[in-house]
Formats: C-alpha cells, sequence, structure tokens
C-alpha cells in the first residue's frame, strides 16, 4: 500500500462521513469533507507520478473513487432536493452506460484502451462544481443569491456535457466494434 493508494482509499473511506453531513443537515462539515475528499483526488495522481508508485491498483482504485464519490453525492443531494432528480438520473446513466460499453468490449476480447477525452475532463470539472456549488450555497445563503436560479443554470450546462462527453464515448465504442468487424 503506498501513499496515492491510501489517498484513494481515504476519499472511498469519506464518502459516507458527507452523506452522515448532509442526512444531519450539516452542510457546512459536507463541504469541508467533499473539498478534503477532492484534495485527496488532486493529490494522489500528483503523487503517484511525482513518487514513481504508479501501479494497476491504483489506476483501477483512483477512477473508482471518483465515481463513488461523484455518484453517491449527486443521489444524495437529488434525494435532499439541493440538485435536480433528472440531473442526477443522466450523470449516472452516462456512467452505467460507458461501463456497459467497456464490459461489451471485454466479453468480446476486444482490445481496447480508455483514455479520457478532453470533454471528458469537462464533465468531470462541471460535475465536481455543481457538488460543490450545492454545498456552498447550502452552507452560506444569502438572499441576494437565489439558489436554486444558480444551481439550475451550472445543472443545465452538467447536463449538457454530460450528454456530450458519453455521446462521443458511445461513437468511440461504436468505432472499436466497427474496427474489429
Amino acid at each position: 500500500m503506498n501513499i496515492p493508494n491510501f489517498l484513494s482509499l481515504l476519499r472511498i473511506i469519506l464518502v459516507p462521513a458527507i452523506v452522515i453531513f448532509l442526512i444531519q443537515n450539516e452542510y457546512t462539515k459536507a463541504l469541508i469533507t467533499f473539498i478534503a475528499a477532492g484534495l485527496t483526488d488532486a493529490m494522489d495522481g500528483t503523487l503517484a507520478r511525482v513518487l514513481k508508485q504508479q501501479t494497476e491498483l491504483g489506476a483501477f482504485l483512483d477512477p473508482l473513487a471518483d465515481k463513488i464519490l461523484l455518484s453517491t453525492s449527486f443521489i444524495t443531494l437529488s434525494i435532499f432536493g439541493l440538485i435536480p432528480g433528472w440531473l442526477t438520473v443522466i450523470v449516472i446513466s452516462r456512467d452505467i452506460i460507458i461501463l456497459m460499453g467497456i464490459m461489451t468490449l471485454s466479453m468480446m476480447s476486444i482490445s481496447y484502451e480508455i483514455k479520457p477525452v478532453f470533454v471528458s475532463k469537462v464533465t468531470t470539472g462541471l460535475q465536481i462544481g455543481t457538488v460543490f456549488l450545492a454545498l456552498f450555497l447550502k452552507s452560506f445563503t444569502s438572499e441576494l443569491i437565489n439558489y436554486y436560479d444558480v444551481v439550475k443554470i451550472v445543472s443545465w450546462l452538467t447536463a449538457s456535457f454530460t450528454i456530450l462527453s458519453g455521446l462521443v464515448y458511445i461513437y468511440k465504442g461504436i468505432k472499436i466494434l466497427n474496427q474489429q468487424s
């Protein structure tokens, strides 16, 4: 167990704490814990490269920790009405479609390389930003800011990029399948 892999595991361990804080209406604590989880994400990849500790486990664990953090955050925030439920459906559906594509290629013994595309990186940034914004605005409510209008605008932007990146991956998967035929 190296430090980068430990940080990925720590991110997974922080997820239940975020949910518990949300259940207890402790939005500031949930925000702080979400930020801490985000910092572990930034640190694990950087440390793995700098310390030359990139491992197969880390290559699996890091994106898994990200998906667990974001999926759980979206589901919980939509249950509590802090983000629209339709956005959560889009975010989770995209991930399931990508996973089904990977499983299909694997079951067909088709070799492939998963490289995140630019639109996917933007999508992840927007998804993280949406969770952060929802928690931040709920923690520091101001009469000057209409919470739901701000979240609605960001939600539409996040949904658009999530759908676009999903379509890009579907296109790439179909292209791989056609090349193997």
